[in-house]
């Protein structure tokens, strides 16, 4: 049963937990700012992501306090010097970030609060975070205020002026995932890691065009054994196997020694078959998973 809510008559804290909750999981701009008066602030931001990589753009949003409106000190000091440093946070970071989101009073300087290193920027006034793997020296060219009631945001547009990134995190010259260890925000108290098992690969298929799931016959789209994931993959597949295909994986040891403990039974075969194919697909070879039920295919 699906439950529809109107958030025009949901209480603003009830909204919020709903968005952050679902709405998961969501990079941590953890953003450097300074004010008129050279006090330095640090604090992390959620609502964030990259928009565009030419020219590059990040953008993050300090919204309204749920409490008293209040706006962040970090809105308020791009206001006074349009610049910004995002630095990027991992998991040997997360606790002293989570502390420097801490309500200080404007002027505490949030580096010191949280024990984090102050390195000068190039080209922008506010400093980097030393711990960080990747930090972003930004100009501040434009601050879209939402609205004015609690919760609301105000997203700022930040051109990407330098890019520093610590080389103990590259592989081969490019920057590795799993070396990264990002963390991620949830809802409520929660966070997550991308290390692991938690990371996995898809095929892209960008340069290539998938056949889809309505290109495979409907049998496999109706297999109580894939899902809708293994549909998925499958449909990325350029074009179905071959007879020839077919006819080969036909002679794999495995698949005679199935058919050969199964009889006359197609039914239990064509299911063996599933989920052999499913087994396989999940160890990456789309091809040859696709020839097996294309094989359960041709029983009938």
């Amino acid at each position: 049963m699906i439950r529809t809510l109107d958030p025009k008559k949901l209480p603003q804290p009830e909204l919020h937990n709903i968005l952050l909750t679902a709405v998961a999981p969501r990079p941590i701009c953890f953003a450097s700012t300074i004010d008129k008066d050279g006090n330095v602030n640090l604090s992390p931001f959620s609502y964030f992501n990259v928009f565009s990589s030419n020219p590059p753009v990040l953008v993050f949003s300090p919204a309204r306090s749920g409490r008293d409106n209040s706006l962040k000190h970090s809105h308020q000091n791009v206001k006074e010097i349009a610049e910004v440093v995002i630095n990027i946070v991992n998991y040997n970071m997360v606790e002293q970030m989570s502390l420097s989101s801490t309500a200080y009073d404007k002027g505490v300087n949030e580096f010191v609060k949280a024990g984090f290193t102050e390195v000068s920027s190039s080209v922008v006034k506010p400093p980097r975070v030393g711990e960080a793997p990747v930090s972003f020296e930004c100009e501040v060219t434009e601050v879209i205020e939402l609205a004015n009631t609690p919760g609301a945001g105000n997203l700022i547009l930040c051109k990407v002026l330098q890019i520093h990134i610590n080389e103990d995190y590259f592989t081969d010259n490019e920057l590795d995932t799993k070396k990264l260890d990002l963390i991620g925000r949830m809802g409520g108290s929660w966070y997550t890691r991308s290390n692991g098992a938690s990371l996995f690969e898809i095929p892209k298929p960008i340069r290539t065009k998938g056949i889809g799931v309505d290109a495979l016959p409907k049998s496999i789209r109706e297999s109580k054994t894939l899902t809708g994931n293994n549909l998925g993959r499958l449909g990325n597949l350029e074009a179905l196997p071959s007879e020839e295909d077919i006819k080969n994986i036909s002679q794999d040891d495995e698949i005679k020694m199935m058919s050969q403990k199964v009889g006359e039974d197609k039914t239990t075969y064509k299911n063996q078959l599933h989920w052999l194919a499913q087994r396989i697909l999940e160890e990456g070879e789309t091809e040859k998973a696709m020839a097996i039920l294309l094989l359960a295919e041709n029983l009938y």
